[in-house]
């Protein structure tokens, strides 16, 4: 291949990826915007839900500290930034994403940087243009010294549970170390961990087995139609499934950038610290999935639950426990910090999207809806029980009501 045709190449990919995740609605703000753009950044960055909820929450935090300093509509948040009125709004927003995203997921430099010349290039030179950038990288550069022992980086020493000289599945779970992180809103990873899970002697064990061995085989001829598009869809656990939901919010009209910058920012730590919280708890207990628990079911001591031994879930079994549900704990944090942010203002259809289900739509007139379907979905796809789902929202919630303390409470 040429060097220009390979230069053409990567122009043709970038543009790709940009008109990918161009925002969808004509109120979009340079917040949305750019919340949208670093979606699709991030999901091709390949990092994995949890990095990448971590990623969004500090471009966030960063993106409301700049975006405030400049406004001055709320209290400040986690740094306090020299005021700076009659910068740009818009520099900043896009300075913050590209200096925060090019720190965090480098292998996207060239679409990242892109991106932001894509977006200086519409603001006129000038002054407010040169103190929207500064006030920018001050902004990153103090959120990365917050944030730079939190333990995302600490390695992982997951002992596998074994006999001397006995032969187990030898893959690594998922992210043990994931539990030692610093919280942006708990006071520590345990301060909502969960009474343990069902005894397996119980009603509520027999219920939930039995419940996502019918529903959720990959075989099952109980799941309609409706349910298995529903379990496909939430199939997808990269942050931008959420955040499609919260942009239904951010472009009702009558809102303004200043509140979407802080929307996003008590959104994204109340969801870093869901995983937070649920990784804790599912370490802690290390309670079995339900393809374990299933295919040994003559052995949980329990007459109702009976074995099957070729059962299969209807999506691959995530590689960490079982118990709470962390798709369900993010679901909690979003939809309580939604509600609240409504309020009693017109309620707007929630819309997002699913790459794992082929880039299909799902909308909600309910915050509720929205909640429910996640935990619901999860029995659907064959790796959690009901009552983990409940477990999981409600903790959620009860992190939300942190990030609403923080966020939404603090108009002057």
């Amino acid at each position: 291949m040429t060097i220009a045709c390979s230069q053409m190449l990567r122009i043709s990919l970038i543009a790709f990826l940009l008109t990918a995740s161009a925002p969808s609605d004509a109120r979009a703000d340079a917040v949305t915007e750019w919340n949208e753009k670093a979606g699709g950044i991030v999901v091709k960055a390949g990092i994995g839900p949890l990095p990448a909820e971590r990623v969004f929450a500090m471009v966030q935090a960063s993106v409301y500290e700049a975006v405030n300093a400049i406004t001055q509509r709320y209290l400040a948040g986690d740094v306090k930034l020299e005021a700076t009125p009659g910068a740009s709004v818009e520099a900043a927003v896009a300075a913050v994403n590209r200096a925060m995203l090019v720190k965090l997921v480098p292998s996207q430099q060239t679409i990242i940087d892109h991106a932001y010349q894509t977006a200086l290039t519409a603001i006129a030179d000038g002054p407010a243009k040169s103190k929207g950038i500064a006030v920018a990288e001050k902004a990153v550069a103090s959120v990365l010294a917050r944030r730079a022992n939190d333990g995302a980086d600490a390695g992982e020493s997951y002992r596998p549970h074994t006999r001397a000289g006995t032969y187990v599945p030898t893959v690594i779970p998922e992210a043990p170390q994931w539990r030692y992180r610093t919280p942006w809103l708990m006071t520590s990873p345990s301060q909502f961990r969960p009474g343990p899970p069902p005894d397996l002697g119980s009603e509520v064990w027999v219920r939930d087995y039995n419940e996502v061995k019918a529903l959720g085989g990959k075989q099952s001829q109980r799941r309609t139609a409706e349910q298995t598009e529903i379990a496909r869809f939430w199939e997808e656990v990269m942050p931008p499934i959420y955040h499609g939901i919260v942009r239904s919010v951010a472009n009702a009209p009558g809102r303004d950038i200043t509140r979407n910058a802080r929307l996003f920012a008590a959104v994204t730590q109340a969801s870093d610290d869901g995983l937070i919280a649920v990784f804790d708890a599912k370490y802690h207990y290390g309670f079995w999935r339900p393809l374990t628990a299933i295919r040994n079911g003559d052995i949980d001591g329990n007459d109702a639950t009976e074995r099957a031994e070729s059962w299969v879930p209807f999506i691959e079994t995530p590689m960490h426990p079982e118990y709470p549900c962390a798709h369900c704990i993010t679901a909690g944090a979003v939809g309580t910090v939604l509600k609240a942010e409504i309020g009693n203002n017109p309620m707007p259809v929630l819309t997002t999207s699913s790459h794992a289900a082929g880039d299909i739509t799902r909308s909600w007139t309910r915050v509720d809806d929205f909640m429910q379907e996640v935990a619901d979905a999860r029995i659907y796809d064959g790796v959690h029980y009901r009552n983990s789902g409940r477990i999981g929202t409600e903790m959620g919630k009860q992190i939300a009501r942190l990030a609403i303390e923080k966020y939404l409470l603090t108009q002057k």
